[in-house]
This record gives structure tokens, C-alpha cells and sequence, in this order.
């Protein structure tokens, strides 16, 4: 049997809650720090930017936290997402491996973004907040913060990194389509944005100015709050949603996965498939492989430094420990927006840190290249950030067929490429290249850590 196979739950098996790592960690993380005195964030420094419920999730150790009704009623537009077998794909690589994907693409904006949106804009919601703002890379976050504020009526203004508000014209149509504002960044919004301009009045964005630009919004406001799409730990925990359902999608098939790959910018969608895995893991369960795998070009993971950094350009966040390139660093424009991130989620970058993890980093032309071969196989589009996932994924299957082994495969298929397609007719015309890595660019912007 050659045929791809889907694999699905009924609505009824939706998870009733997320699962958080921190209570599992074999070591515990460094703590999140104030940036003028270098002593440990509380709840009340927190409070101007991000809602009370969000604010407890954040500093949670509970293992599992409920998933509030209104949101789970919300996931049953797309949730349980399919978990599919790709036997095409299989067959097409000639390898005895198991390849599993979890497709997140079924999602209202495409991608698995909603599954923090749709929460985040509730406890917003909740707590009588009018308006949020955020940053978005490719736009895929972006369109889900805007799909959940138009449920649950809030405003939403979203800095969307310039070189990606050019590239992406139908991303920020599909904003605006819910009735969310959208501005490239760095702007002259903001006092972070110009002063940006006023260095490089031709600066692409990069998702940490992008922040900062967010961030002094709704600093000024008492009615608006901040979300993120990545990166913090409410956010992995949210897209947990995702590794849980596929845990008993695979229960019906009698499986389990020797690895489990993801692709890697902030963090999320990574954490999403792997941290319920992961989790059994540290109890003492199977001894799963994790792989995250980032952009060759923004090299977070493979090459950056674990310390202690600002989340955002014009340092206006806490001091995380996190794998970071410098919080001045601003990537070069591929078409993977959504993983051009100068830092990584502290959780990943603890558990990269001790050893759990294996970080990889590809070019983005071997990553298009894995995307079209999944696409003439499997009939779906990855987004240009999955196509690193698949990439490995594809790596892994061809080391199984060169070793006769036939182990299970799974990854995280976080988005279709709908809203790419002149990503890939650039490729198709032979017009994209691999950029090379900027290590003098690197280098500066590490000499700027914060001296913790």
C-alpha cells in the first residue's frame, strides 16, 4: 500500500489541557530577569503588557493547565488537525522509514499560530482589554492574532517586518480582511522605529525591532496589551495542543516516533510536536531523537551564544537566557520570515543546552528543493519555513534507506505555502540564492550582550 494515510480524532478528543514542560525539567531554567538591576521578573513587571492568566502561565510548574471552553469550542473549527502517513513520499524516497506529519495547514490562517491566537485574545478578552499589539515575520502570526481578534472583538495592530510586508502582499490582506492594521517595520510609529530609520533609513525589519515597536505601544495604554507569537513559555504551551493530539493519533496506529523533527525561528511550532513527546521522555519513557532545525542564514541554535539577551532590538524586554545572535542583529531577507529571529525560546535553548535537542541549519535552496519533492508527493505546499523540517525529514529517511533501518519519522508540517508562491516562482526562475552568513554582523551584535 502506497497511499498517503490520514489519521484522525473526533472532535470529542480534543485535549482538555496543554502540557508544560517546566514540570518535568531535569534542571531548572535560569530565571527572567529585570534589565536594571539583573534581579528575577515578577508578576507586577510583567503586568503592563501582558494579561494576569498569561502572566501565571508564564511562571507555571503545573503540568497540565486547562484549556479554557470558549478556546476549545474555537479549535473545533480545524482541531483535531490530520496526522498523515506519508506513504507517497515513502515510496518516492525508496525508505523503509515511517514518515508521519502532523498538518497544522488546516487552521482558518493556514498555519498552527491559531492555537496561541485564539487563546491569547480570549484571556485578553477576559480581563477587558480593548486592543493588542504585536510583531509578525512572514505574517503567519500576524493573520492569526488578527482571525482571533475579530472573534472576540478586539483591535489588533500588527508591526510586520518590512522585508516580509513587501513580500507578502496577500498576508497583510488577509489582516486587514479581519480589520487589523498592519504596518511595515521599523515604522515612524514609534520611537523605536525611528530611531532605527534614523541609522538606516533603508533597514529591512527584523522581528526584534519589530517587538520593540509592539512593545512601547502597548506600554503607552492602559486599554492594550502585548502578545507574542513565540519564544515565552505561555506560547510553547499553548501549541502543545498540537504534540498531544498526535500522541493518540499514533496510539491508533500502534506507533511511536524515533525522532521528531521541527522547524525552528522563536520556537513554537517545534516545541508544539516535541514537548509532550519530549516530556515522557525525561519520565522516563522512550528515548526519543529531537531535531530543530533553523535557517542556515540566521543560525540561532548551531551558532549562536546561550546567554543572556534582550528578547527585542530597542531593549525594552526582560533579559532572557536563551541561544542568540545579539539582539542588534538583523538577518538577511530569505524567504523563511518566520524563523528570521535573532534569539530562541529560553525552553529550547535550556534543553539544547542539555543535550536533549539536536539543532541542524540548512540553506534556503535545499529547503525548497526537500518542499517540492514533499509537494509532488504528498499534494500539499509547506510554507518556506516547514520546508526546513521536511528537509531534514527527507535526511533522515535516505540515512534509513542507506542503513536497511525502519524507524518512525514525524514531523511538524506547521503551514502551507498559499500565501508564498512567489517565494517559489523566484526558486522556480533560478532568482533566489542562499545568503552567506554574516559572522562579522554576528560578532557585532554579541559584543552588545548585556554583561549578566
Amino acid at each position: 500500500m502506497d497511499e498517503t494515510v490520514k489519521i484522525t480524532l473526533p472532535e470529542t478528543e480534543i485535549p482538555r489541557h496543554w502540557y508544560n514542560i517546566n514540570a518535568d525539567l531535569p534542571a531548572p531554567m535560569a530565571p527572567v530577569l529585570r534589565p536594571d538591576n539583573y534581579q528575577p521578573v515578577g508578576p507586577d513587571d510583567l503586568a503592563p503588557i501582558f494579561p494576569q492568566a498569561v502572566i501565571e502561565q508564564e511562571m507555571s510548574t503545573e503540568r497540565e493547565v486547562e484549556i479554557p471552553t470558549p478556546v476549545r469550542d474555537v479549535y473545533r473549527q480545524w482541531r483535531p488537525a490530520p496526522l498523515y502517513r506519508a506513504r507517497r513520499l515513502e515510496k518516492a524516497l525508496g525508505t523503509p522509514a515511517r514518515i508521519y506529519y502532523k498538518y497544522e495547514g488546516v487552521s482558518p490562517a493556514g498555519s498552527h499560530k491559531p492555537n496561541t491566537a485564539i487563546a491569547q485574545a480570549f484571556y485578553n478578552k477576559a480581563e477587558g482589554v480593548k486592543r493588542i499589539t504585536t510583531e509578525t515575520g512572514a505574517g503567519q502570526w500576524g493573520s492569526s492574532l488578527a482571525l482571533a481578534g475579530a472573534m472576540f472583538d478586539l483591535d489588533i495592530e500588527v508591526f510586520m517586518v518590512k522585508v516580509s510586508f513587501n513580500q507578502k502582499p496577500y498576508r497583510r490582506a488577509f489582516m486587514e480582511s479581519f480589520g487589523a492594521h498592519c504596518i511595515a517595520s521599523p515604522s515612524d510609529t514609534t520611537a523605536a522605529g525611528r530611531a532605527v530609520l534614523a541609522e538606516q533609513p533603508d533597514a529591512t525589519g527584523s522581528l526584534g525591532i519589530a517587538i520593540s515597536e509592539a512593545v512601547e505601544l502597548a506600554a503607552q495604554r492602559d486599554d492594550t496589551k502585548y502578545a507574542l507569537g513565540s519564544v515565552l513559555n505561555h506560547v510553547l504551551l499553548h501549541q502543545t495542543v498540537a504534540g498531544l493530539e498526535t500522541q493518540r493519533q499514533l496510539e491508533q496506529v500502534d506507533d511511536y516516533p524515533d525522532k521528531v523533527i521541527g522547524c525552528t525561528g522563536g520556537g513554537s511550532n517545534f516545541a508544539g510536536i516535541a514537548f509532550p513527546f519530549l516530556g515522557e521522555r525525561l519520565r522516563g519513557g522512550p528515548a526519543t531523537e529531537f531535531i530543530a532545525v533553523e535557517p542556515a542564514a540566521c543560525p540561532t541554535l548551531t551558532k549562536g551564544t546561550f546567554a543572556y539577551d534582550w528578547g527585542d532590538t530597542g531593549h525594552l524586554t526582560p533579559l532572557t537566557k536563551m541561544h542568540t545572535l545579539g539582539s542588534a542583529f538583523m538577518p538577511p531577507g530569505f524567504h523563511a520570515g518566520g524563523l528570521r529571529y535573532h534569539g530562541m525560546a529560553p525552553q529550547i535553548s535550556h534543553l539544547t543546552d542539555l543535550g536533549y535537542i539536536q539543532p541542524r541549519a540548512y540553506g534556503q535552496l535545499e529547503c525548497f528543493a526537500a518542499g517540492l519533492s514533499f509537494a509532488r508527493a504528498e499534494g500539499i505546499i509547506p510554507a518556506p519555513e516547514a520546508n526546513h523540517a521536511v528537509k531534514a525529514t527527507i535526511d533522515e529517511a535516505i540515512a534509513c534507506r542507506e542503513s536497511g533501518e525502519s524507524k518512525a519519522l514525524l514531523f511538524n508540517l506547521c503551514g502551507h505555502g498559499h500565501f508564498d508562491m512567489q517565494a517559489y516562482t523566484d526558486y522556480l526562475a533560478g532568482k533566489l540564492e542562499d545568503e552567506p552568513e554574516q559572522m562579522a554582523e554576528q560578532s557585532m551584535a554579541l559584543s552588545g550582550l548585556p554583561g549578566v
